[in-house]
């Protein structure tokens, strides 16, 4: 006999992620986001703030905004010598190599997550908020990644494999060993991206580089150059314990 999941705890998880990627938040945009009741969207976030995962975020209207407790659980899922970990030092210096901010997404069931970011030294500079949740089709992290995928893998993630937009991407990403997507998913904002490898050649992350559209220009191929190497680097670094 098989056993169901329960509504109300799923209910509850999907609007934690939501407080999480658009936070402060409050009752009626939830709502909005997530297509769900008021009402349910309220009991939910009274729940979340009785068990301390959420705290008011205080000014105006009631809004919402994620307390410390998903950072503490954040550190006991990452040890030592895992590939966020290991990803760090090469972050800090595609970042100082490039002067544009560098991320490490990881795929994770079926969804594409910024898990660190490091971000650039110029007063306007593009960084996605560490924890959001990636466009899959349209991102330079989700071509990249798929770019190593079957057609099984990438369905997963809610995406066509066989869109010719989306296959021509993929081919050019395995022709030039790095994906670019120029505007597609926020207006200004350019950003490139390498798959890494794990041993057996599984897509295991992607590196990414951020930056307004008027300095990521196509002449800056040293960038894309400096992306494709930190993430062979990473790639030959994974599993592996130093």
């Amino acid at each position: 006999m098989s056993v169901k999941p329960l509504q109300s705890v799923r209910r509850a998880l999907e609007v934690l992620e939501a407080v999480a990627e658009h936070q402060p938040v409050g009752v009626g945009e939830l709502s909005r986001l997530l297509d769900t009741d008021k009402s349910a969207v309220q009991r939910a976030l009274v729940t979340l703030h009785a068990v301390g995962w959420i705290r008011p975020a205080g000014g105006g209207p009631t809004a919402w905004e994620l307390s410390s407790r998903p950072l503490v659980l954040a550190g006991l899922a990452r040890r030592p010598s895992d590939l966020a970990a290991r990803a760090r030092p090469i972050l800090e210096e595609l970042a100082r190599a490039t002067g544009e901010t560098a991320t490490l997404a990881l795929p994770d069931a079926g969804l594409i997550i910024a898990v660190d970011v490091v971000e650039s030294s110029h007063q306007l500079r593009a960084a996605p908020r560490l924890g959001s949740v990636l466009p899959p089709g349209g991102s330079a992290a989700g071509i990249a990644l798929f770019s190593a995928m079957d057609a099984d893998e990438i369905a997963r993630y809610g995406v066509d494999p066989h869109d010719p937009v989306l296959a021509a991407a993929m081919a050019r990403t395995r022709e030039r060993g790095w994906s670019l997507n120029a505007g597609a998913v926020t207006t200004q904002i350019t950003t490139v991206g390498a798959v890494v490898l794990d041993d057996l050649g599984r897509a295991a992350a992607a590196l990414v580089i951020s930056a307004p559209t008027g300095r990521l220009t196509p002449d800056r191929q040293e960038t894309a150059g400096a992306l494709v190497a930190a993430a062979t680097r990473l790639g030959n670094h994974h599993d592996r314990r130093p």
